[in-house]
């Protein structure tokens, strides 16, 4: 993983980028590479806080490698500060923007305080690991990284599960025996939990109010 700069807006603005290269698989709920398939980056690009191009997909590819497919996701939060753990061959990095934390089961008709039209901080979480999972143990990872990390946002205070723009990334190796359960009682489930728990945990912790970023 490296870290980069670049000036848009008239801001200095950082990304993240994985590059796995081939014979990757991964699952995400990124608006670019989102879904299941074999992809070959990850991308985690800062946006300024008040985002309004309406070409997010188009834009995350223009920022990313020229080669391969990949996933890339946007955060208003300081890339900079990601927090990286693992656990038993798990790797979790997150980085953590809690501008507004918003509790997934809103009355109907809600509206969160500030959450328009400024882009609010995002957790945007990417996970990888060492071993094949099927489509199904993806999505089962995906619940687990999700529980996880609402766990660590209740334990540190925030009151919310989330924040409304939050994105996920779990990578894996393309080919070899496959794990068929991602769920936290599963051997790896149980190390995804833990490492993302304290990514989150160790974001959310050294967040301060009136970050806008």
């Amino acid at each position: 993983m490296k870290l980069t700069y670049r000036t848009e807006e008239g801001a200095r603005l950082g990304s993240l980028l994985w590059e796995f290269g081939p014979g990757w698989r991964m699952i995400s709920s990124a608006m670019l590479g989102g879904g299941i398939g074999a992809r070959e980056w990850v991308l985690n690009a800062q946006v300024v806080a008040g985002y309004a191009r309406m070409d997010p997909a188009d834009h995350l590819a223009a920022l990313g490698p020229a080669r391969g497919d990949g996933v890339g996701m946007m955060t208003a939060a300081s890339v900079d500060r990601y927090v990286r753990a693992a656990d038993g061959g798990a790797e979790a990095y997150a980085t953590v923007g809690l501008r507004v934390p918003t509790w997934a089961a809103a009355p109907e008709g809600h509206t969160d305080p500030e959450l328009a039209p400024i882009r609010v901080g995002t957790i945007n979480i990417v996970v990888v690991l060492p071993v094949v999972m099927t489509d199904a143990a993806l999505v089962n990872t995906v619940m687990t990284v999700t529980e996880a990390k609402s766990q660590a946002m209740i334990e540190t205070g925030f009151p919310g599960t989330g924040t409304a723009s939050d994105a996920v990334c779990v990578a894996v190796p393309a080919t070899g025996p496959q794990e068929v359960f991602g769920g936290p009682r599963s051997e790896w489930g149980a190390r995804v939990a833990r490492a993302v728990h304290t990514a989150v945990r160790r974001g959310a912790e050294a967040w301060r109010p009136g970050h806008l970023k």
